[in-house]
């Protein structure tokens, strides 16, 4: 690409915000550095890591790495965030330190961006690594399923709240391209925690803008033991209760959203059963009275017979309450 056709062409801000995976951030870069859209900063801000990952970086001489090294651990979410804020594109995209990108992935992103001033967001489907980097086939089929981006036609969705909010279509963490400018960085607040992508769907949905579909599968997410998703398990409590709270407050905002009471029924089911989510988290961590408001609530709002046993439990031995 010369000069002038890249200078020609807006800029993409890549956020890849990082800890301690060194062998995954290196394959990540790869294909970052490997888009056949050119006009692009990466975006690297480590959080403290124990080993540096300052050599990876250098290894590929690539100017268009901008790398930040945090002197103290933020946490996920100011680490993700301030690494948004250093963005200076025109459009931004999230490539988690343990995802990949096809090499066209912004190729295919940015056209119908540029075509139509009016959409926040484009996004794309994707496909499920293990932590190998294989194609789990199954895996990924599921993915598309539950997330109903198996049966989306391509084209632009205007409003998109169903896409963005109740489908979970979107995910502005790994498969989308966004207007920078559409979002106030420094106004998302601190509770969404690792929710961060779920309210970022929110602020664009909210803005009335559209979103365009590309029913290809662009980028490539990896499911392994150190994963947000993987940790809010039955073992790992700690990151049960931290997601749960994370959601329980994006879907207070969602329903106290006056543009969106037509969804509220379905918000106030999902935030139900978040609540026993929380409430079975942290019962598990033998916090068994802070956890019975929470199986009370969701009981008013709907009665399931997971909540009425763990409701039970909370007020039994605390060995027994504890392996639910």
């Amino acid at each position: 690409m010369t000069k002038d056709i890249k200078s020609s062409q807006p800029l993409v801000s890549i956020v890849t915000p990082t800890y301690n995976r060194p062998d995954y951030l290196l394959v990540a870069l790869k294909s970052a550095v490997s888009q056949t859209y050119q006009n692009i900063e990466i975006i690297v801000s480590d959080n403290c890591s124990p080993e540096n990952p300052q050599k990876i970086i250098d290894s590929f001489q690539d100017p268009r790495i901008r790398f930040s090294r945090n002197e103290k651990n933020l946490g996920m979410f100011a680490n993700t965030m301030k690494a948004f804020k250093m963005a200076r594109g025109k459009y931004v995209a999230s490539l988690l330190d343990d995802d990949m990108w096809a090499e066209d992935f912004l190729a295919k992103l940015i056209p119908p961006l540029e075509a139509n001033p009016n959409l926040s967001l484009a996004f794309c489907d994707h496909y499920i690594i293990d932590a190998n980097g294989e194609v789990d086939i199954a895996a990924t089929r599921k993915c598309s399923n539950s997330y109903k981006r198996n049966n989306l036609a391509e084209g632009i969705y205007q409003p998109f709240y169903r896409q963005g909010l109740l489908d979970r279509s979107v995910s502005t963490a790994t498969a989308a391209l966004m207007r920078r400018d559409f979002i106030d960085w420094d106004l998302i607040p601190a509770e969404v925690g690792g929710s961060w992508d779920v309210y970022l769907n929110y602020l664009f949905c909210r803005s009335g803008n559209g979103a365009y579909y590309c029913p290809e599968k662009l980028t490539f997410y990896r499911e392994h033991e150190q994963t947000d998703t993987m940790q809010s398990g039955k073992l790992n409590f700690k990151a049960k209760i931290r997601k749960a709270k994370a959601d329980i407050f994006c879907y207070e905002q969602f329903m106290a959203d006056e543009r969106l009471q037509e969804f509220k029924p379905y918000f106030q089911q999902q935030w139900a059963q978040v609540s026993t989510n929380l409430g079975i988290g942290l019962m598990r961590s033998q916090e068994l009275e802070a956890a019975r408001p929470y199986f009370w609530r969701s009981l008013k709002q709907k009665l399931h017979w997971r909540t009425i046993v763990a409701l039970i439990l909370s007020f039994t031995n605390t060995k027994i309450a504890t392996k639910f």
